[in-house]
């Protein structure tokens, strides 16, 4: 029975942008198997499911393929599943829902005075 470092894994199917960036998530706890924290050195089998907390957000994934090489984009969403719930998947535009975009100044005006910066303050706080 085949068997891939997890870190290895993670880096191949392209969860990480690079091997040291996955290591670094197992040795920080953010690689977990049946609520187990997992090692960078343990021996991924087929079949098994992972969670992969990355920016924020909770991933689930189970092994379909093992690969030890990094492939491209199509070949490597072939050898896992996706398991996170659309909840989940969802949670950043839900985050940003009814924001409204950054505040903007015309260019060449310079920092407000103290004078419109009281009054930009009134106008923020009187909605």
């Amino acid at each position: 029975m085949k068997k891939v470092r997890v870190d290895k894994w993670l880096w191949s199917v392209r969860i990480f942008k690079s091997r040291t960036l996955s290591t670094s998530a197992c040795k920080g706890g953010s690689v977990k198997l049946n609520d187990s924290k997992l090692k960078p050195s343990y021996l991924l089998v087929g079949g098994e499911v992972l969670k992969v907390s990355k920016n924020g957000f909770n991933l689930t994934f189970k092994v379909e393929k093992l690969i030890e090489k990094r492939v491209g984009a199509p070949l490597a969403i072939e050898c896992y599943k996706n398991l996170t719930p659309e909840a989940e998947m969802n949670k950043f535009t839900d985050w940003f829902v009814g924001k409204s975009k950054g505040e903007f100044r015309e260019k060449g005006l310079g920092r407000p005075t103290k004078r419109q910066r009281r009054d930009i303050d009134k106008f923020k706080n009187e909605e």
